[in-house]
């Protein structure tokens, strides 16, 4: 599995992609929207995990140009803020409840994306 992660608080995104890597997932991680477009450039990813409230561009945002080069990827969006109207919009543009709120746990992590995983595979 390979998951890409994207948030501006560069110490949670390092911390998260090293203890999922130490969990045997391949993590790429960075920390603005420009370096996501470029890592799916040149790499294949099964899931992203993408802030909500990104510098200069939302996650879903992002998680529309990203879609638009790899076709397929999940996405799990995360939110510091907790808002229901975060939780709506994540929901409504990914057709199920994938989201989490920060900060996060590596169970609970481990859990959404093995679940994302299965769900890839029975397709």
């Amino acid at each position: 599995m390979r998951v890409l992660l994207v948030d501006d608080e560069v110490e949670l995104v390092s911390t998260l992609a090293e203890r999922l890597e130490m969990r045997g997932i391949t993590a790429t991680w960075v920390s603005d929207y420009r370096a996501a477009l470029e890592a799916v450039e040149k790499e294949a990813f099964d899931i992203g995990l993408l802030d909500v409230r990104l510098p200069e561009m939302n996650g879903l945002d992002l998680k529309r140009l990203i879609e638009a080069r790899q076709p397929g990827m999940k996405f799990i969006f995360l939110t510091g803020h907790g808002s229901e109207e975060d939780f709506k919009a994540c929901s409504a543009e990914s057709g199920r409840e994938y989201y989490l709120i920060k900060p996060v746990q590596i169970e609970v992590l481990m859990a959404k994306l093995n679940e994302i995983f299965q769900e890839q595979g029975d397709q």
